[in-house]
């Protein structure tokens, strides 16, 4: 390969395939045709004199090859990109494109405030918002499929904690809350003290990203040498708000997040009758985006968006 004649928009074709691992996805990430990205990855392919994907049913699966370069090419466009950054984001002036990943109850507190300042401030920034679908998004932030994820990450935030200034992920705490157990007004619990045995001799739904049926509270209740029965698994605090409110099932929510669900006004919250560590939630993002001007700029909205919101909560 002749690195002089190589043309480094076919590096930036590469790196939007590897993110999204799709040929459709990453067009639209470009804003080409799908022709020309494929086109791009053939010339990219005849340049190296080596396969980089594999067509699959569901999108393209990059070789092993391809997964060897993605870290330096990735690496060399960040640094492109912060060497070309104009330095001040104009939000009023310039078009700029965050992806968040969160789930829907930070969506519902977050979202309200930060479009109010969005608009207020006439920015020309689109936010698309994320599923979010595991306690540990690093991969999502390392991959460059989110710009920042909101959320209770304890695993992820204790990691990044141990390894201090060497990791690439950065984190700040946005706000934090506590558990609490909601259940619909007129449930048979609800003018009752919620202790233990009551508590676990109910039926319970579990609000899990991963559709995993154990959570902290099992882990809580484990220690102690109970146990409960969760009859419902669900990934969204609304969902799950809505159908503690019209059965006799229990859920456990963060305080902050009942009013997110929509049914507040149909939910009484009682403390838990076992302890249970307070919730956290951190906004991570990646180091690349450290210095460039548009993702402080975000960072920093978000950063007052969750705070307006839980002023008002």
């Amino acid at each position: 390969m002749n690195f002089r004649t190589l043309d480094l928009n076919l590096l930036r074709v590469f790196d939007a395939v590897m993110a999204e691992r799709s040929l459709t996805r990453a067009a639209q990430r470009l804003a080409m045709t799908q022709p020309a990205v494929s086109h791009a990855l053939k010339r990219l392919r005849e340049t190296l004199g080596e396969e980089l994907f594999v067509r699959q049913a569901f999108g393209m699966k990059p070789t092993s090859r391809a997964e060897g370069l993605w870290p330096e090419v990735r690496a060399a466009l960040d640094r492109l990109r912060l060497v070309l950054d104009p330095g001040d984001y104009q939000p009023d002036e310039q078009e700029q494109t965050f992806r968040i990943a969160m789930a829907d109850a930070t969506a519902a507190l977050v979202l309200p405030p930060l479009v109010a300042e969005l608009e207020r401030l006439r920015a020309l920034a689109n936010v698309h918002v994320l599923p979010l679908t595991t306690r540990d998004p690093r991969s999502l932030l390392e991959q460059g499929e989110a710009d920042f994820a909101l959320g209770y990450f304890p695993g992820a935030v204790a990691a990044l904690q141990a390894q201090g200034v060497m990791s690439a992920i950065r984190q700040h705490r946005l706000y934090e809350s506590e558990y609490v157990c909601a259940m619909r007004r007129d449930h048979p619990l609800a003018e009752l003290e919620l202790d233990l045995d009551r508590y676990c001799a109910a039926h319970h739904l579990l609000v899990s990203f991963s559709g995993r049926p154990h959570g902290f509270v099992d882990e809580a209740l484990t220690a102690l040498g109970r146990s409960r029965r969760i009859m419902l698994t669900v990934n969204q605090f609304f969902t799950a708000g809505r159908i503690v409110a019209q059965s006799d099932l229990l859920t456990v929510l963060p305080a902050s997040f009942v009013e997110a669900t929509g049914y507040k006004h149909r939910l009484v919250e009682r403390p838990l009758p076992m302890p249970l560590a307070r919730v956290h939630v951190d906004m991570l993002w990646h180091l690349r985006n450290e210095e460039r001007s548009a993702q402080r700029w975000m960072r920093q909205r978000l950063v007052e968006a969750a705070t307006a919101a839980t002023i008002a909560a």
